[in-house]
C-alpha cells in the first residue's frame, strides 16, 4: 500500500536547487523566515557525494531547517523522512529529523517533533538520519502523532556547538506504510504460499503453510476453487472469498471461526456448510458448540447424522444452536411403508422373527401393537428385528404387520450410543413435509431446549430405543400440521420416550393427536401447556399425555392440560394381566389446570385403561388441581376405560384425591370422602351412598369416622348416645356402606371413608 501512488498524495519536497524560499529557518509555517539570502546557507551545485545540496553553518543553539510545504499525514499513513548529511569543517554537530505538526486550521499539535539524534564524528563521512512518523504507536515509529495532525513541515535540527559547517542532500519524504502492511492488514493469503485454486490441484500443503505462517493473523482464502484432498485444520482465523472442494469423509476444522457463516462461505452454500460444520462437531475438542449464526439452512433430504460424522458413538457434550432448519420441497421426504408377515412370541417380547428387511426406525402398526413401537435394530441375515417396546398378546403368532418409516430433518438413528448431545434455539421448519428429530438407539441426557417444531408431518421427536434416557425437553414450541382437523382424526405426535427420567418442562404444544407417549418411569412433566381442541360442537378428544408403564413414578405438576386427557395404560406389556407387579400408580398429579371447551359430556380428563385383568390403583395422588369446562358440562373428570379389562377396586391402595376445584362438572370426586347422611326414619341399618363421589368407580373400602351431627333419636324422640359399627363394600358394586345401630334410630351423621386401603 502506497498512498503516493494510490491516492496521489504529494509527499516529496522540492530539491534545494529550486531555491531556498521554500525552506524555513524556523518552524516552516506560513510567514516564517526562510534561508533565502542568509549568509550561513548556500547552494552547492556539485558535491562529490550528493550532487546538488545545501551547505549550512550552525549559528544557533538549535539550527532548524523546515520545508514550508504542507506534507499530508493521516491515520493509516506512515512517512519516512530521510536526510543524508556530512560535516565539512568546524565543530561537529548532532543531527536529527524534526518537524512541525499542524491541524487543519494551522495551529500546532503537541506531539513528539524530533527523531533519533546522530552526532557527526568525522569530516567527509556521509551519515543518514531518518525518522518514521505515523498515527499509530507501533514498533518502528519514531514520532507517534495520533489522529489529530493533518500535515507536517519536515526537515532537520542541528544541535551542539556552533560554528560547524555541514552539507545536506535533498531531503526525501516517502510513504512506508507497506513496512507496516503485515500489522495493518494482518492477512496471509493462501495463494502466497502456493495455493493454485483451480479446483483440481491439491492445495492442502499451501493451506497448512499459510496457517502456520499466520501466527495469529487471518488466513485469507482469496477467490478461486481450492481442492483439499484430506482433513484440514486451520488454527488461525480464516476468511473465505474462494470456496473449497473436499471429499465427503474429509473434515474442515476452523478452530477460530467455528460457525455456520464461515462454513457456508467455505463451501459456497448454507446446506453444505451446515453439513460440514455439523460433521466437525463430533471430532472438534476445542469447541463443543456449533453456532448456526442465526442462519436458515434448507435441507432437501433427511440428514443421517451418524453417516455424516462417520462414527456410531459419542459420549462427550456437544451443542447445535442458533438457527433454522427447513425441509425444502423434495420427494426425499416421502415416507416408506411396507407390510410383512412375521412371527411374535410374548416370551421373546422385543423380537420379531421371520420378517422381511425392514428399515431401522420404522413405526410398527397392526393387531396387538401399542402406540409408538419402532424398529430399534435388525439382523437381516437372521430375518429378525428388535422392537423398542413389547407387543401385546394379541400380536402373538404369525401375522401381517405394517412398517412405516418417517423421514426426519435430523436423524440420529445410526448412532448406537449418543450421550449429552444438545440442540438449543433451533427452529425446525418441517413445513408439513418432514418430521423433526429421531434419537439415537441409546444414550443419556439428550437435551432439546428453546426450539420450535413447526408443522412436523408425522412426529416432532421420536425415540426408537433408549436414546431418550434422561432426556430433557425445555421451553420448546410444538405447532401441529393438523391444527385445522377435528381432534379425533389427528395422527401427529409431538414426542415419545421409552426410557426413564424424562423431563418435559415449560413447553407449548398445539393441536397434536397426542403431546407425548411415555413408556418409562421417573418422569417430570412440569409447567407445560398442551391443548388439542378443535372447532367442533360437542367434539371428541384424544389423550394428551399417555403413560404406558403401570407404575410410572412420575410427577405431573403445574401444567395447563387443555382439551385432552392423561391416560394411564399398559399397552407395552407383553403380559398385561396383573402378575405380582406394581400396579397403576406411582403418580402425582398436582397443581394443574384442566380445561375443556365444547366437549361431549362423556369427556374425561384422567383415564385408566388396563389391557389385562387384575390391576388396581396403588399410589395415586390427584391434589390441588382445577377442572373447568365451558360451553357445556361433563359428567365426571375421571374414568376407567374397561373396554379390555376393569380394575380390581377391592385392592386399591393409597389413593388420594383432594383439594381439587370443579367447575362445569356434574359429579365431583374425592378420596377420602366426607359426606352428610340424614336418616329421616328410624332404622337399625342406615345405608350410606356416596358412590357418585368415588374416583374411578371405586368401592367403599375403609370407614374412618362417623360423627353425629346433632342428636340421634329413637322412636320416642329420646336422645340416644350409642354408636354404630360400619359394614363397608355393600351393594352390588360394593360402592356403599352400612351403619348398623343397636336399635332403630334416626338422625344426621358426618361419615368419612375411603375407596382404598391406606396401608
Amino acid at each position: 500500500m502506497n498512498k503516493a501512488i494510490t491516492d496521489g498524495l504529494v509527499l516529496m519536497p522540492p530539491p534545494f536547487s529550486a531555491g531556498l524560499t521554500q525552506w524555513s529557518r524556523e518552524d516552516g509555517t506560513p510567514g516564517s523566515a526562510s534561508y533565502a539570502g542568509q549568509p550561513n546557507a548556500a547552494l552547492v551545485p556539485s558535491d562529490q557525494d550528493f550532487g546538488g545540496c545545501l551547505e549550512l553553518q550552525k549559528i544557533e543553539t538549535t539550527q532548524r531547517l523546515r520545508y514550508k510545504g504542507q506534507t499530508p499525514i493521516e491515520p493509516g499513513l506512515y512517512l519516512r523522512v530521510t536526510a543524508r548529511v556530512k560535516a565539512v569543517s568546524g565543530n561537529l554537530p548532532t543531527v536529527r529529523i524534526a518537524a512541525y505538526a499542524g491541524r487543519a486550521n494551522g495551529s500546532a499539535v503537541s506531539v513528539p517533533l524530533t527523531g533519533p539524534a546522530t552526532t557527526l564524528t568525522t569530516y567527509g563521512e556521509v551519515v543518514t538520519v531518518t525518522a518514521i512518523i505515523g498515527a499509530g504507536n507501533r514498533q518502528g515509529v519514531d514520532m507517534v502523532w495520533g489522529a489529530e495532525p493533518v500535515y507536517g513541515h519536515f526537515g532537520v535540527n542541528m544541535s551542539g556547538p556552533n560554528g560547524g559547517v555541514v552539507r545536506i542532500d535533498d531531503i526525501v519524504i516517502e510513504d512506508v506504510t507497506e513496512v507496516f502492511h503485515r500489522k495493518l492488514i494482518d492477512v496471509v493469503d493462501v495463494r502466497d504460499y502456493g495455493a493454485i485454486g483451480n479446483g483440481t490441484t491439491d492445495d492442502s500443503a499451501a493451506f497448512a503453510a499459510a496457517d502456520a505462517a499466520a501466527d495469529g493473523r487471518t488466513v485469507l482464502v482469496s477467490a478461486g476453487t481450492y481442492r483439499i484432498a484430506s482433513s484440514l485444520t486451520l488454527d488461525s482465523p480464516v476468511r473465505f472469498e474462494g470456496t473449497l472442494v473436499m471429499p465427503s469423509s474429509a473434515r474442515l476444522t476452523c478452530t477460530r471461526n467455528y460457525d455456520l457463516n464461515t462454513y457456508s462461505a467455505a463451501f459456497g452454500s448454507e446446506m453444505e456448510g451446515f453439513r460440514r460444520g455439523l460433521q466437525t462437531l463430533f471430532y472438534f475438542n476445542d469447541h463443543v458448540v456449533f453456532d448456526m449464526s442465526g442462519r436458515k439452512v434448507e435441507l432437501t433430504e433427511p440428514l443421517d447424522v451418524a453417516a455424516l460424522a462417520g462414527i456410531t458413538s459419542l459420549a462427550s457434550r456437544r451443542v447445535l444452536t442458533n438457527g433454522q432448519i427447513v425441509a425444502a420441497s423434495s420427494t426425499n421426504w416421502d415416507q416408506t411403508q411396507v407390510t410383512s408377515v412375521c412371527t411374535y412370541s410374548t416370551s421373546n417380547a422385543t423380537t420379531l422373527t421371520n420378517v422381511a428387511n425392514i428399515p431401522i426406525g420404522s413405526r410398527i402398526t397392526g393387531t396387538g401393537v401399542g402406540r409408538e413401537v419402532y424398529v430399534r435394530n435388525k439382523n437381516t441375515a437372521a430375518a429378525t428385528i428388535t422392537l423398542s417396546q413389547p407387543l401385546l398378546p394379541a400380536a402373538a403368532g404369525t401375522r401381517t404387520l405394517t412398517f412405516t418409516r418417517y423421514k426426519y430433518l435430523l436423524d440420529f438413528s445410526g448412532f448406537e450410543n449418543l450421550a449429552r448431545f444438545e440442540i438449543t434455539d433451533i427452529d425446525f421448519a418441517c413445513s408439513g413435509r418432514a418430521s423433526g428429530i429421531m434419537l439415537a438407539k441409546s444414550g443419556l441426557v439428550f437435551r432439546i431446549a428453546d426450539c420450535v417444531f413447526t408443522s412436523p408431518k408425522n412426529r416432532a421427536i421420536t425415540s426408537i430405543g433408549d436414546g431418550c434416557q434422561g432426556m430433557i425437553v425445555d421451553q420448546c414450541q410444538f405447532l401441529s400440521n393438523e391444527q385445522s382437523l377435528a381432534a379425533q382424526v389427528r395422527n401427529t405426535i409431538a414426542l415419545n420416550a421409552n426410557s426413564n427420567d424424562v423431563k418435559l418442562r415449560d413447553n407449548r404444544v398445539v393441536r397434536f393427536a397426542h403431546f407425548c407417549v411415555l413408556a418409562g418411569g421417573g418422569n417430570m412433566v412440569l409447567g407445560n401447556h398442551f391443548f388439542q381442541g378443535d372447532d367442533e360442537t360437542d367434539g371428541l378428544r384424544q389423550a394428551g399425555l399417555i403413560l404406558t408403564n403401570t407404575n410410572g413414578r412420575s410427577i405431573i405438576n403445574g401444567n395447563y392440560i387443555d382439551n385432552c386427557w392423561i391416560e394411564l395404560s399398559n399397552e407395552h406389556d407383553p403380559n398385561p394381566g396383573f402378575e405380582s407387579e406394581f400396579s397403576f400408580g406411582g403418580l402425582t398429579i398436582t397443581g394443574n389446570t384442566f380445561m375443556a371447551i365444547d366437549v361431549a359430556p362423556s369427556f374425561r380428563w384422567i383415564v385408566v385403561r388396563p389391557r389385562g385383568a387384575g390391576h388396581f390403583l396403588n399410589g395415586l395422588a390427584i391434589i390441588g388441581n382445577v377442572f373447568r369446562t365451558t360451553n357445556g358440562s361433563i359428567d365426571r373428570i375421571e374414568k376407567v376405560d374397561d373396554s379390555t379389562a376393569d380394575l380390581d377396586h377391592s385392592r386399591a391402595r393409597n389413593v388420594v384425591v383432594t383439594g381439587n376445584t370443579f367447575h362445569g362438572v356434574n359429579d365431583i370426586c374425592m378420596n377420602p370422602i366426607t359426606l352428610e347422611h340424614n336418616q329421616s326414619s328410624n332404622a337399625t341399618t342406615w345405608s350410606v351412598n356416596g358412590s357418585s363421589l368415588h374416583p374411578f368407580g371405586g368401592r367403599a373400602l375403609t370407614v374412618m369416622s362417623v360423627q353425629p351431627d346433632g342428636p340421634i333419636r329413637d322412636s320416642a324422640n329420646a336422645t340416644d348416645f350409642s354408636m354404630p359399627y360400619a359394614q363397608p363394600q355393600q351393594g352390588t358394586n360394593g360402592d356403599r356402606l352400612n351403619l348398623v345401630w343397636p336399635r332403630a334410630l334416626r338422625g344426621k351423621v358426618q361419615v368419612t371413608y375411603r375407596t382404598d386401603k391406606p396401608v
